[in-house]
């Protein structure tokens, strides 16, 4: 019988090989975030509207989808070791493109070629960290890669913030050119599969291609273009439903190897962390989007300031998924979620309680405890998507366990800025109505400033105050959504199978 991966290497090379896949993991989860703080910049450098320029993410988002779940294939045909080098290189060289590009165009092809190649970068690190680490030490295995994954994009627009206060918006692409050349450097030292030869099932690619990235558009596009009133989002829709239903027929009825393999679905333990994880990721990215924009737009933060605020969250999180590192292997998994899903509860209860008047300490510590309650939820429940699957099957469920990760984010995105839109226009009839020159609370506010109601002055300011108002409600609004959220996963953590650890090897490769 061949040994597992992980009794056939060094300790050393078992840590090389992990830089290796964390270096490009990184490099893949900043570049989805450190983008978005540059968008103004490069909209004035390629001479695009608003909504065109909002297309280098939306090609990069859509690629990553539609190649993600090719992972197990792709891998399969050219090996594990020859596939992510490849990606890595290419990625590498579609960054530098695309901070050399001087139009629009030019920027969302090789956007979308930077989404092609990264989408094979976190589900292989992930397969490759889960094979070459001991089932004991796997917990450890999930904390390193859950560090990459959750820090990155809290990191983004941070570190893209500095790099366009002290150069330009290129720097964004070009900080990965050196991280890329790294890697490949060390790159010889990753383990290696077996070619398998795979046919392709390119009636089920193509079905399931449409649907992502129709899926994507609509919750890329949908606030712009208003949803369902929007002719356009109402055709992908229609067209992205009957893709998704086509595939499962297809995948039903045609007896050629599918695109990947539906069995997976079957493991109680990974379609249920899979959910979990799509809804906390929907949390993770609401907040990622909306807590900047509340700094900046309504706190008048600096953009480089509002990043590092962010700070405490990303280091909470590490703190909490090093501690939980430790403790999987001797404490239930499923009561490590559970308390890592009330830790987070707590931090966005307290975000419920932000006002216009809050103070830095009142917006950090509640970040603090949403980081290290996140921490506390994805390690072990990384660990448990994958310890009831066979080997074989890894490296497709990681792509497929990314895959809802990355659409979960994108449903989060969408949901937290069309609810923040809604509801400030929903406070500001509300809140306006109250101001007539009959509320003796109106005349109080303006008589210290020597105003009137019949003043245009007046007019002004009080335009500016309601939508000050308006804007912080529904921030407060997003917040309880998201807490709600979090709510809803604690029913399905009780789902879970007990867990419990091999006890010899023909079990460990069952």
């Amino acid at each position: 019988m061949t040994l597992p991966l992980y009794k056939s290497i060094t300790a050393l090379d078992r840590w090389l090989i992990t830089i290796v896949v964390m270096m490009a993991t990184l490099m893949e989860v900043i570049d989805s975030t450190i983008v978005n703080v540059a968008l103004p910049h490069m909209q004035g450098s390629l001479g695009a509207s608003s909504d065109e320029i909002a297309w280098t993410l939306t090609s990069y988002i859509v690629a990553t989808a539609i190649c993600m779940p090719l992972t197990g294939y792709l891998s399969d045909r050219m090996g594990r070791k020859k596939y992510l080098i490849c990606c890595i290189a290419a990625f590498t060289i579609a960054s530098a493109l695309c901070g050399a590009s001087v139009t629009l165009s030019e920027i969302v092809t090789f956007r979308l070629l930077q989404g092609l190649f990264g989408a094979g970068l976190i589900p292989l690190s992930q397969a490759i960290l889960a094979d070459i680490f001991p089932p004991e030490e796997r917990g450890k295995a999930m904390a390193i890669w859950g560090i990459g994954v959750m820090v990155g994009p809290i990191l983004g627009p941070t570190l893209g913030g500095y790099l366009i206060d002290i150069s330009s918006w290129r720097w964004t692409f070009y900080v990965n050119i050196p991280v890329g050349i790294f890697t490949l450097l060390l790159s010889n030292v990753l383990p290696d599969t077996p070619k398998q030869q795979r046919r392709m099932d390119w009636t089920g690619l193509a079905l399931i291609s449409i649907a992502i990235g129709g899926l994507q558009y609509v919750l890329d596009r949908g606030n712009q273009d208003d949803w369902f009133g929007s002719t356009s989002i109402c055709a992908v829709t229609y067209i992205m439903i009957t893709a998704f239903l086509g595939f499962l027929l297809h995948n039903l009825k045609s007896d050629k190897p599918p695109v990947f393999d539906v069995r997976i679905f079957k493991d109680r333990n990974f379609t249920l962390s899979s959910i979990l994880l799509a809804i906390f990721s929907l949390g993770l990215y609401g907040m990622i989007v909306i807590q900047p924009l509340m700094m900046e737009g309504l706190l008048n933060y600096p953009a480089l300031t509002a990043g590092l605020m962010l700070a405490p969250r990303g280091i909470s999180g590490m703190i909490s998924m090093m501690i939980v590192g430790k403790l999987i292997t001797k404490v239930d998994s499923r009561l490590l979620i559970t308390a890592g899903i009330l830790v987070s509860i707590a931090g966005m209860w307290l975000s419920t309680h932000y006002s216009l008047y809050i103070n830095t300490a009142w917006i950090m510590w509640p970040m603090f405890l949403q980081g290290f309650g996140l921490g506390m939820v994805f390690v072990p429940l990384s660990t448990i998507a994958y310890s009831t699957l066979s080997p074989h099957l890894r490296t497709e469920a990681a792509g497929l366990y990314n895959l809802l990760r990355t659409i979960g984010g994108s449903i989060g995105i969408s949901i937290a800025i069309t609810l923040f839109t809604r509801r400030t226009q929903l406070f500001w009839n509300q809140l306006g109505g109250a101001l007539h020159p009959y509320n003796s609370a109106l005349q109080s506010y303006l008589n210290p400033l020597h105003l009137t109601s019949a003043q245009a002055k007046s007019a002004a300011l009080l335009s500016q105050e309601l939508y000050r108002q308006a804007a912080m409600v529904s921030f407060v609004n997003v917040f309880a959504f998201i807490m709600w959220c979090f709510i809803l996963m604690i029913p399905l953590v009780m789902l879970f199978k007990k867990g419990r650890k091999p006890t010899n090897l023909a079990e460990m490769m069952h």
